[in-house]
């Protein structure tokens, strides 16, 4: 065990180590174009530079995905998503893409050949473009391009690139000390402060009394002692494995009348999560315990998922005259292992129902797999048939998008998968087609359907994997066939005195309204601090047992830039990635600042930030 533990502790320490290293790399590429972490990039040659300096080499194709006709700016955190998903190519991955033109594996292309490739496809080159790279003494000989040379002078320069950012950062000191910039997980222009709304209570620090079981001390780095005003929270929670906050489990009232649905948290590309949203109505007044956990597909002992260490909440809205209005009633802030809920009484009428993660746990992480799994093999006749890795998956898959748990699937519930991994949705005659093809119960599709549905795809592309991999990676899988960006979970409500409602609308990201919720259960939940000889900026701090969550509320006229430093704080990861970083807080409004969580659970967490005003 001690063995294990000291791995786990070194493979922690390694990847924060990595990752410390990439944001080294980022920031002195993007120190090399720009005066300053907090300044954005305004062109779309800016940021095509800025690649440059990181050792890539953007097509138009690529600035086009990241500058889209609606962009104006991107900032430093934008910079470096950009930098996690385009990776700088491989010399095996560029010797195979000239290998395509040399078919005759002969290491030259004639420059005719080139010319004719590099002038009519993908970002066309002119001619007088062309003859600079066939003047190149050093990969040309006899009208013939030597692409292995070239590949080692183009990996040479690129890391160059990267070498001379680093080594002006490292000369420079005052780029050297610069911060990391503003990364916004809610949207950069903040919330708007509610127009009727009292001053929260801004203790002094006299007057700052913790929560039992939790201490607090000042304490300021270095870093921020050229701001304006900073304020430090330090918050100490012990470790434990069995955290329980008087949550009463729908299990104890048995006469009660419950409802329940499942969903599924999903990663996107850029790091934005998207999940289920829920529509919840009850005929009358009554006193009601809602719920949500991460979902165990697994039944057999021994077996575990990895998400079940993802944190979720649900808030729930009262639906007024509109959608658009919406009223904050609650959160889940009671917790007993990994399901929270909360208790109260909810009168008559249309709830919503907002699931929430933070995002600490729930992220884009390195790939480990060694291999692609395989999905299909021909059998002793000669026909196409799923793995049992495969159906093991899409078994999983079943569990998940089979939202009442019926063991079967409606065409509203498999729609809710043909959204998610092809855009578009079966309509009733296709249904029907599916109803005479494969296994049906009342009009709902079987776990057999569903695995002969997969088969008859991969028959239709004569056991091409490519489709069914789309579908496995839009929902969360990686190539080893293990569900990493994905968090399925179940919710239940439970009323005394009438049946709830549960129905499951659309998957989305949370939006403004979940972003709102959260601000507002912070401000009516957490502690408020306003920054010293700065009233007007109120740090609002929630603690819970399992993650604390900050809000910057900014009430003055004009924007603040806040600067935010964690390195003090122990066994701790958050949801921005980042130890240091600074957000921008438009008048009038309030964001949420970051969500923190402990690394590991069974060990004592402290959470030891400065909020500093620039």
């Amino acid at each position: 065990q001690k063995a294990t533990c000291s791995e786990n502790s070194q493979g922690k320490k390694s990847q924060q180590s990595e990752e410390a290293e990439f944001y080294r790399h980022c920031r002195a590429a993007y120190l090399s174009v720009l005066k300053s972490s907090l300044e954005n990039i305004k062109s779309r040659e800016q940021l095509s530079l800025v690649l440059q300096q990181a050792g890539r080499n953007p097509s138009q194709k690529t600035i086009d995905k990241y500058w889209t006709s609606q962009t104006t700016t991107l900032n430093f955190d934008d910079f470096c998503a950009i930098l996690k998903q385009e990776k700088p190519p491989t010399k095996t991955e560029l010797l195979q893409a000239f290998g395509k033109i040399d078919t005759d594996k002969t290491g030259f292309i004639l420059h005719d050949e080139l010319y004719k490739i590099l002038t009519t496809r993908g970002d066309k080159m002119s001619w007088d473009e062309v003859n600079t790279i066939t003047e190149q003494a050093d990969f040309n000989c006899s009208g013939r391009f030597d692409y292995n040379k070239f590949c080692e002078l183009y990996l040479t320069t690129s890391e160059q690139c990267c070498r001379n950012a680093r080594d002006r950062l490292e000369c420079h000191s005052g780029t050297r000390q610069q911060q990391f910039g503003n990364q916004a997980a809610t949207p950069s222009e903040g919330i708007p402060l509610p127009v009727a709304k009292s001053s929260p209570r801004i203790p002094r620090k006299t007057d700052h009394k913790p929560p039992k079981g939790d201490s607090r001390t000042p304490s300021r780095p270095s870093s921020a002692q050229s701001a304006k005003a900073s304020f430090s929270t330090t918050v100490s929670v012990g470790g434990s494995s069995n955290r329980s906050t008087k949550l009463i489990e729908p299990s104890t009232m048995k006469e009660w009348h419950c409802a329940q649905s499942k969903g599924c948290f999903y990663l996107e590309e850029d790091g934005e999560i998207l999940s289920h949203k829920y529509r919840l109505h009850f005929p009358q007044r009554s006193p009601v315990c809602v719920t949500i956990k991460p979902l165990n597909i697994h039944q057999e002992e021994g077996e575990s998922c990895h998400w079940l260490s993802v944190d979720t909440a649900l808030f729930i809205l009262k639906e007024n005259e509109t959608q658009e209005n919406l009223q904050l009633v609650g959160f889940t802030e009671l917790q007993n292992k990994e399901m929270f809920g909360w208790k109260g009484e909810l009168g008559a009428g249309i709830y919503w129902l907002l699931p929430f993660t933070t995002g600490c746990r729930l992220k884009k992480g390195k790939t480990q797999t060694t291999g692609e799994a395989k999905l299909l093999y021909r059998d002793e006749d000669g026909e196409l048939a799923l793995t049992k890795d495969f159906q093991a998956a899409l078994l999983e898959i079943f569990e998940t998008i089979d939202l009442d748990g019926n063991g079967l699937l409606s065409l509203e519930e498999y729609n809710f998968f043909e959204l998610r991994t092809s855009g578009e949705k079966c309509d009733e005659e296709a249904w029907a087609v599916c109803k005479e093809n494969f296994e049906m119960k009342k009009n709902e599709l079987t776990r057999q359907g569903f695995m002969d549905l997969n088969l008859m795809e991969a028959n239709d592309r004569e056991g091409d994997p490519s489709d069914l991999w789309v579908t496995l990676l839009s929902l969360g899988y990686n190539k080893a066939l293990e569900m990493t960006e994905a968090c399925p979970f179940v919710i239940e409500v439970c009323a005394e005195r009438c049946r709830p409602r549960v129905k499951a609308l659309c998957v989305q990201p949370g939006g403004s309204q979940l972003s709102r919720a959260v601000c507002r259960a912070v401000l009516g939940q957490g502690e408020a601090t306003a920054l010293p000889g700065c009233a007007s900026i109120i740090i609002h701090t929630y603690t819970s047992g399992s993650r604390i969550t900050a809000v910057i509320e900014n009430k003055s006229e004009n924007k603040v830039i806040i600067h935010v430093n964690n390195e003090q704080s122990k066994n701790c990861v958050n949801n921005r990635g980042l130890p240091v970083f600074a957000v921008e807080v438009a008048p009038k409004s309030m964001m949420v600042s970051q969500h923190v969580m402990p690394l590991n659970e069974q060990e004592e967490w402290i959470y030891n930030c400065v909020h500093s005003l620039l």
